[in-house]
């Protein structure tokens, strides 16, 4: 579980986001990250029941702030993700645990210009199978539709006035879920985080199916 000393500590190091609060508390910190990283590797055991991971990856509590305005030295949440196994399941989990902002996520955060080239080429062949996705029960009952960057006008080689116009400006491909605290801290939140990312499948298979196979829908060796 995550405790409420956890989120006690990432309140506080938000108000005190500077080295000197920070070394006094590294106590409390290692306890927390000790904390977050059996329950992550408890989420990675439950998310393995139903689909397969190839690998979880904690992100460091340190900001780098070289080329960051806000020199903030700490990032006062912590959070983490998993890459689905093979080349054949695309497609990625986050969460992202914080007092007041915790949410989990999954998608296509930064697709390759060759993936998104094909991705809008199928939206802009078949629309309907995105939409269906869309509005498959689970992605409708966990998710507020599809989020990510977007142009602000056609991206190049696709009309202005194409009808899925709406779908092609997306430069990401994102659903998330956010939770209340009560949640994150309440017992059985690791089941219904990976409940979360379980829901994700139907577009999860979809995107899979279109970024492993050509035009003509034959698989790419």
């Amino acid at each position: 579980m995550i405790t409420p000393p956890t989120f006690a500590f990432l309140r506080e190091l938000k108000a005190n986001n500077n080295r000197d609060w920070f070394n006094t508390h590294k106590p409390r910190y290692q306890t927390a990250h000790k904390e977050f990283k059996a329950f992550a590797n408890t989420l990675q055991d439950e998310v393995s029941h139903h689909d397969e991971i190839e690998n979880l990856k904690l992100f460091r509590i340190y900001r780098d702030v070289r080329f960051s305005k806000d020199k903030s030295p700490y990032k006062p949440h912590f959070s983490g993700g998993m890459v689905r196994a093979t080349k054949w399941r695309r497609g990625g989990y986050y969460f992202h645990l914080s007092p007041g902002g915790s949410f989990a996520g999954g998608g296509f955060w930064g697709p390759n210009t060759d993936d998104l080239k094909r991705i809008r080429t199928e939206i802009a062949h078949h629309a309907e199978d995105m939409r269906e996705v869309l509005q498959h029960p689970d992605i409708q009952t966990h998710f507020n539709g599809l989020e990510g960057d977007q142009l602000k006008t056609a991206p190049r080689g696709f009309p202005k006035d194409h009808p899925a116009i709406d779908l092609l400006r997306y430069k990401q491909f994102l659903l998330t879920h956010t939770f209340t605290d009560e949640e994150v801290m309440a017992a059985g939140f690791v089941q219904k985080l990976s409940g979360v990312f379980k829901a994700m499948r139907p577009f999860f298979d979809y995107m899979s199916e279109v970024l492993t196979t050509d035009e003509n829908g034959v698989p790419i060796e």
